[in-house]
Order: structure tokens, then sequence, then C-alpha cells
């Protein structure tokens, strides 16, 4: 076991909100400076624009720090849902909401036994989904991407994931992610960071470089 792998088997309950963090003091400026039109536009996420998505994410947060989570609070149909309820707000109003969400919750998710970690990641990159409609740097990358990295393994081996061993640009030492047994050898992955994170979210891979061997990519998506 690397000195990676060993971080990994212990939970740092204050990791999501650090994440959490240091993506809202680099997104909230970068979206309170953009024009009303901007929000508009399409994103990765079918059928979203940006408004849809930081709605969708600032709903997410808001039911974290409230501690919120009747059934199918989470589900596509309740995505929408919040979505919706959001319809009429202002971009400000849902920047607003964000922000909060964004401070408050990181304290909410670290008194939990870390079954919820995963959201914080899922902000992070619904982030990188903005940026990129938005053509702004720091898509899937940025200072909170050793944090996103670490919460990407631990998730990847609580849902018993497709091993694999990635030797990333941006890291000095190989990550493992996925089930930590069994029959199946573990794939490999050679290339950056942020492709890597595409690679998992299921994101557009147009224009990247990267070697996959014993996956394919489908079978690495954690969530959509």
């Amino acid at each position: 076991m690397t000195a990676v792998d060993a971080q990994l088997d212990v939970r740092d309950p204050e990791l999501p909100g650090r994440l959490l963090t240091l993506e809202r003091d680099a997104l909230i400026p970068l979206l309170r400076e953009r024009p009303e039109q901007d929000f508009a536009l399409r994103t990765a996420c079918p059928g979203w624009t940006v408004r849809h998505v930081l709605a969708h994410c600032s709903a997410a947060l808001t039911r974290v720090v409230e501690n919120r989570f009747e059934q199918g609070a989470f589900s596509p149909e309740g995505n929408e849902r919040d979505i919706a309820e959001r319809g009429d707000w202002t971009p400000d109003r849902i920047i607003d909401e964000l922000e909060r969400g964004m401070t408050e919750a990181g304290p909410a998710l670290a008194a939990t036994d870390g079954a919820r970690d995963g959201i914080a990641l899922g902000e992070w990159v619904h982030a990188g989904d903005v940026r990129d409609a938005l053509g702004a740097p720091g898509a899937y990358a940025g200072a909170g991407l050793p944090y996103a990295l670490t919460l990407l393994a631990q998730v990847s081996r609580a849902k018993g994931h497709v091993p694999l061993h990635a030797d990333l640009d941006d890291l000095d030492e190989p990550l493992r992610l996925g089930a930590a047994a069994g029959d199946r050898s573990p794939a490999r992955y050679l290339g950056d960071a942020a492709t890597f994170v595409r690679l998992y979210a299921g994101r557009p891979l147009t224009g990247t470089r990267y070697e996959l061997a014993g996956a394919t990519e489908k079978e690495l998506v954690v969530f959509g």
C-alpha cells in the first residue's frame, strides 16, 4: 500500500468543506461578474443550462445545511423539482444561495458519518461544468483538485467500483481507485487529472488525450 492509499483509508471529515470553500472562493466572484445572458448557456449536463446547474447545486447544498433528505430528494425528478422551484429567481439570488451552501455545508457534512461526502465532489464537478460552459479556465482542475481526487477515490472504493491504478501527470504517486480486492486485475490510466475527472463524471472527452487499458470508458463512470 502506498502512502496515498493509506491516507485514503482514513476519512478526513473536514475534507468536503475544504473542497467547497476553495471552489466557493474561485467560482462565486466569477459568476458575479458574468452578464445575465451567460446563465442561459448550455452545459455538458443534457438539457441543463448554467442556470439549471447552479440552481441544482444551490438546492442540494441547502438540503445538506438544513438536513432535509426526504425520499427522492436527489433523484432526477427531485433535481428537476428543485430547479423548477427556482425558475423565477434572479441569477444573483441563486448565487447567494449557492455561496451560503458552499460556506455552511462543510461543517454539516463533517458532522455526519461520511456517507454524503460525495455531495461535495458532485458540487465541484458541476462547478467544472459551469466553467467549461463559460469558457473559463480551471474546469475540473484548480486548487481543489487534490481534494477532489481523494474524494473520488474514496467514493469509488465505497461503491466497489472497477479497480484502477491511475498515473496522473498532476500527482507524484499513482492513485488507486475502486474495489480493493477481487478477481479482476486493476485497469490502468495514464494522462492528466482533468481528463481523468471527466471520465469518472461521464463528461465529454472531445479534444482530450489519455491511455486507458483494462476497462472501458463507460465502466469508469461513477456518476453523471
